[in-house]
């Protein structure tokens, strides 16, 4: 797994043009069972790879926290909302709460996360492979494929399967 997440950057930077190439033509025609196939090759991939062994999403990126993540987790701490957001948040150039640094505060040196059980919508979706209208994401997919290495195997199959 190492060795394949130091060499993901630079596939994923080979790949860049190609998959940019294929997820415009996706998003012109897609599919009609697009979100099925996404279902299945995100549980295929998934059957097979064990984020803990990885944890790259949560060494090299930070999720965005909602509202509804700050009260959540903040209430996991007894803390109040601003006493969460000032503690280990930051508003980013978007205005959106981010983490004030990274790898993630909550990550464990055994890469469990230790708010697991409440963490942001984003972690909890990550790499929102099996999401509806899949075709819509597709520049953020472009971005976690460099991220994470379920995700870069996924886009693979789904260039394989998907004749465009």
């Amino acid at each position: 797994m190492e060795e394949f997440l130091n060499n993901l950057p630079k596939l994923a930077k080979d790949k860049h043009k190609e998959n940019k190439t294929f997820f415009t033509k996706l998003k012109k025609r897609p599919p009609k069972q697009l979100d099925y196939l996404m279902q299945e090759l995100h549980n295929n991939e998934f059957k097979k790879t064990d984020c803990l062994t990885c944890a790259n999403c949560c060494k090299t990126t930070g999720p965005l926290f909602t509202d509804k993540d700050v009260q959540r987790i903040a209430k996991h701490f007894r803390q109040k909302p601003q006493q969460f957001i000032d503690s280990y948040l930051r508003l980013d150039e978007e205005n959106d709460y981010v983490l004030q640094s990274v790898p993630c505060t909550f990550l464990g040196a055994d890469n469990y996360c230790s708010i697991y059980d409440v963490r942001p919508k984003a972690c909890a979706e990550f790499p929102h492979t099996d999401r509806k209208k899949f075709q819509q994401i597709s520049n953020l997919t472009l971005k976690n494929v460099a991220i994470c290495p379920a995700a870069f195997n996924i886009v693979e199959e789904m260039k394989k399967r998907v004749k465009l």
